[in-house]
């Protein structure tokens, strides 16, 4: 089963070198079925850094509910449309089915057939004696169900419309009746009577079956052929063969052709409602083209497999994949604070060590294990530890960060001095990206003290283009927040030249009185020396929340 390695959403550097690192690692060791994903495109700097590591982008999953593709049974047994009750009667009781899918011969779904539809067929017409011995099928269906063997035949394959007459009667009274029907469309069943056969094939009937194990004289059989009539031979006696004639009758008036059926992509919990509103059994699953997926049956949902997942550079469920929540969360590696919302229902491997980037989490693990990452994989780590401590300049960077960025720098095959320059000079989000994309890029969102905000940061050369777009963002920040039901929403704008910030709030939340910063203008403060979402400005806004909800208690 894939374990997928994620990042938060709207994922950063260290958010997706890390997964990417991490399922390398993985797939090394422990999990050959690790796959980096995330939840959102990485941005300019990150495809810069892939691009020189020669890697690509972590597969992009936006949910990971489990979906009905996850849980319904692929290749399930069907029946098609021209066969004949007795085939598919002999399928349902060989797979213990109570119902099947129905296709037609191109593949094409049709619709359901179950048991109680199936004896239907069987037991069609028994109101109407006439409709009762009708029969739709091919001679070589019947020859078939009834186990017989074929002396003469015309057309085998036809699909005919027949008429089961059975000649159990009086030679007298079976001549008068057999000449009320058209010949063309009777199928007559006797035993070892020449005083009934001879008529029926001088009326020229369709088929003649001949039961008991006998077989019809010489004369009788060069009368056939000269009446272009179909002889079968029965090994079963009048009446069993009559009653496998009718179970040969095609199920095609049976099928359900207006059913229910269910998405591949539909997640579980949405499958879960609408099963336990019918009271279909089986539900087909479709794909886009409408072609036969799978079937899925209300015992399949009694529990389903979850998502397993590994979390890397985030521990809270708020800033997870969708349906983090439902999945089975089997590691983390982190260096956030605590968010307290992560739960599971067994002992899991949690790290969470208080360094300056993910990926010096990762590139450790590489490093305890004796295993040398290729240089792909160590410019990936590179960039990581690079974005997310500003080159070691953030007051995030610990003595690790520094030992493991040197140490991977023995694994790469370029000037790391050269790329990290080229590094923070591409991709300037407030250059290239409309402001609902700039706050969205690196945001994670937050809980504290019954509070729901949310912090995005972006690292720029200077202040120019901040100030040339302070209103816009101002106004996206502010939608954003009235978008996800926040307090308030803020965006750190990190000149990684001076080292410090400017901070844009979407509005003054009334403990923001508080706050030691100097107010530039209406919303923005100057942050000198603070570049660290995690370790100044978070700390910060949680002491702020603690003391105003002190004073609400006084």
């Amino acid at each position: 089963m894939t374990v997928y390695v994620f990042g938060h959403r709207n994922p950063d550097t260290d958010a997706i070198c890390a997964a990417i690192a991490y399922a390398d690692f993985l797939q090394r060791t422990t999990r050959p079925d690790a796959v980096a994903a995330c939840c959102g495109a990485p941005n300019q700097r990150t495809e810069f850094a892939l691009g020189k590591a020669r890697l690509a982008a972590p597969r992009i999953v936006m949910d990971v509910r489990p979906e009905v593709s996850d849980v319904c049974r692929k290749q399930p047994v069907v029946a098609y449309d021209d066969e004949v009750f007795h085939e598919v009667y002999q399928r349902m009781k060989e797979h213990n089915l109570g119902a099947m899918p129905v296709l037609d011969r191109q593949q094409r779904f049709l619709g359901l057939i179950t048991l109680l539809d199936l004896l239907r067929v069987i037991f069609e017409g028994d109101s109407d004696p006439k409709l009762a011995r009708r029969v739709t099928s091919s001679i070589s269906k019947i020859c078939e169900v009834i186990s017989g063997d074929l002396q003469h035949g015309i057309s085998p394959d036809d699909n005919l419309d027949l008429m089961v007459m059975v000649g159990a009667m009086s030679a007298e009274g079976f001549t008068k009746r057999l000449h009320q029907f058209a010949p063309s469309e009777l199928i007559v069943v006797s035993g070892d009577r020449p005083t009934i056969q001879l008529p029926a094939l001088e009326h020229g009937v369709r088929v003649l079956v001949v039961t008991g194990g006998y077989e019809l004289s010489p004369g009788l059989m060069q009368l056939a052929k000269l009446n272009q009539v179909t002889v079968i031979t029965s090994a079963y006696d009048t009446a069993t063969t009559t009653m496998r004639i009718k179970s040969a009758r095609r199920i095609d008036s049976a099928i359900q052709r207006k059913c229910q059926t269910l998405s591949p992509k539909m997640p579980v919990a949405d499958a879960r409602e609408l099963l336990e509103r019918s009271s279909q059994r089986l539900f087909p699953v479709l794909d886009d083209q409408g072609r036969l997926f799978g079937v899925l049956s209300k015992s399949d949902l009694i529990n389903p497999p979850k998502t397993q997942l590994v979390l890397v550079d985030h521990n809270e469920l708020s800033q997870a994949v969708l349906g983090a929540d439902e999945s089975d969360i089997v590691e983390v590696l982190d260096h956030h604070r605590l968010g307290g919302s992560l739960r599971s229902d067994q002992p899991i491997r949690f790290i969470n060590e208080p360094v300056g980037s993910t990926c010096t989490l990762v590139a450790t693990k590489f490093r305890n294990a004796g295993i040398q990452p290729t240089p792909g994989i160590a410019l990936c780590m590179v960039s990581g530890i690079v974005s997310d401590t500003l080159n070691l300049r953030s007051p995030t960077t610990t003595d690790v960060d520094r030992e493991t960025l040197r140490w991977l720098s023995e694994h790469c095959n370029l000037d790391l001095e050269e790329f990290t320059r080229q590094f923070f000079e591409v991709g300037s989000s407030l250059r290239t990206q409309p402001a609902q994309k700039v706050i969205r890029e690196d945001c994670k969102e937050f809980e504290d003290r019954g509070q729901k905000f949310s912090i995005s940061q972006i690292e720029e050369i200077g202040f120019e283009l901040f100030w040339e777009r302070r209103e816009e963002l101002q106004r996206a920040l502010a939608d954003y927040t009235r978008e996800r039901g926040l307090s308030f929403s803020a965006l750190l704008v990190t000149d990684i030249v001076s080292n410090g910030s400017l901070l844009l709030m979407s509005d003054q939340p009334d403990f923001w009185e508080a706050v030691n910063y100097p107010t530039v203008e209406k919303y923005v403060y100057q942050l000198d020396g603070v570049v660290s979402r995690k370790k100044q400005l978070l700390p910060l806004i949680s002491q702020l929340l603690e003391t105003a909800a002190l004073d609400a208690k006084r």
